[in-house]
């Protein structure tokens, strides 16, 4: 009788050489894993997890379902796919209709504001939604201050801070609204008369009006030819933070910043938007906007100079004409910049590079062939306006040069 083969098993009647089976991850661990891989740039990876979240908790209480529906909204929007993004805050507004489950939980008005950006109809879908943000946000700061939303372990000074940051998105919400009637719905009756009521709520949530309101606030002026008071609106806004260091909160954005540029350069305020600007390069020396608009708005101070060089209203004109070259120098080199970072880094606005060039031919018609070793801020101007020097910080990569 042949011998019978004794297999060899380990406790618990698995073979040796099996792989032991891999615990499920928790709902809890899969939301952490998410969050981290959202935060290192990796919305593929992070995708996945949440998605493998939701699969888990998707016949939970909505407390329970909602962080996981959020957080595949905003993935998808990290992700540029905006339908699908649309698909999941539209279920998170199924799932707490009015934003009156705590925010800790996924509820609240994050998901309205989301949709109000992504609605494809826009104008009075958009301010719908925006609408029903501002009505939660309405009842966060209510419950905050009474209390009632006041979580246990949350001392005097989180709760401050809680309500202030409410309060500025408030304000924020308001004057989205105000940049739809502005745009989508302008042509509306009352437009005028919506964007002055919610400007007005937007300056009172506050107690000091955030640089982004008094921004919209400088908009609707401009758009009504008061440039004046655009003008004071804008002094106000960049006041606020002038001072302040680059990482302190108080200081706005990067694409606020952008966008405050462009309206000092529409109130005629371009030695201001050029000081912005040049902050906005020491941050960032590789932003195509920011050097775009430098150049742009240095284009618009030396034609301003020309008619006062032509007039003869100000100083000696021989050094007016110095100084408008000057100027013109320092524009073509930033536009030129502009240009050369738009194609390294494969920029997609193709408007900005063709007036960039459009630009640049203009100033290479006038001031010829660049000189070699030209200065980068086009010479002796740098006496009249504190530019950009390479050991300041504005010296761009080596790579960007040879391209």
């Amino acid at each position: 009788m042949a011998r019978t083969k004794v297999t060899s098993r380990r406790p618990g009647g698995t073979a040796r050489n099996a792989k032991m089976s891999k615990p499920r991850e928790t709902p809890e661990e899969l939301y952490a894993a998410a969050l981290q891989l959202v935060e290192r740039s990796e919305p593929d990876a992070a995708l996945e997890k949440a998605t493998s979240l939701f699969a888990q908790v998707k016949d939970r209480s909505p407390s329970q379902v909602l962080p996981a529906v959020n957080l595949l909204g905003e993935i998808n929007v990290e992700l540029g796919d905006v339908d699908k993004a649309r698909e999941w805050f539209l279920h998170a507004t199924r799932l707490d209709p009015e934003g009156k489950l705590p925010e800790t939980v996924g509820g609240g008005a994050e998901k309205f504001l989301w949709l109000a950006q992504l609605c494809e109809e826009g104008g009075q879908e958009s301010v719908k939604w925006f609408e029903k943000g501002v009505r939660a946000l309405q009842a966060e700061i209510v419950a905050l201050e009474s209390g009632d939303a006041r979580p246990a372990v949350m001392d005097e000074e989180a709760l401050l801070i809680a309500r202030l940051e409410k309060k500025r998105k408030l304000a924020n919400a308001l004057c989205a609204i105000v940049e739809v009637y502005m745009t989508d719905l302008s042509w509306e009756a009352d437009a005028e008369a919506r964007c002055e009521n919610l400007l007005t709520e937007a300056m009172t949530v506050e107690d000091e009006p955030s640089p982004e309101v008094l921004q919209t606030l400088a908009s609707v002026r401009l758009s009504q030819d008061r440039k004046a008071d655009a003008q004071a609106a804008l002094t106000r806004s960049i006041d606020g933070w002038k001072d302040l260091e680059p990482e302190d909160p108080g200081v706005p954005d990067f694409p606020t910043r952008i966008s405050l540029t462009r309206l000092l350069m529409e109130a005629e305020m371009e030695e201001q938007a050029m000081t912005v600007l040049n902050r906005l390069i020491l941050e960032d020396d590789q932003s195509v906007e920011a050097w775009y608009l430098g150049g742009w708005c240095q284009h618009l101070q030396a034609e301003r100079l020309k008619e006062t060089t032509s007039t003869g209203t100000e100083g000696p004109d021989s050094e007016r004409a110095q100084l408008v070259e000057d100027i013109m120098k320092g524009s073509r080199h930033w536009l030129k910049t502009s240009m050369k970072l738009y194609h390294l880094l494969e920029y997609e606005d193709d408007r900005l590079f063709d007036h960039a060039n459009e630009l640049v031919t203009g100033l290479d018609a006038v001031l010829g062939p660049e000189e070699e070793g030209e200065d980068a801020e086009g010479g002796d101007y740098e006496d009249e306006w504190d530019g950009i020097s390479e050991e300041e910080g504005g010296e761009i990569d080596e790579e960007m040069k040879d391209v």
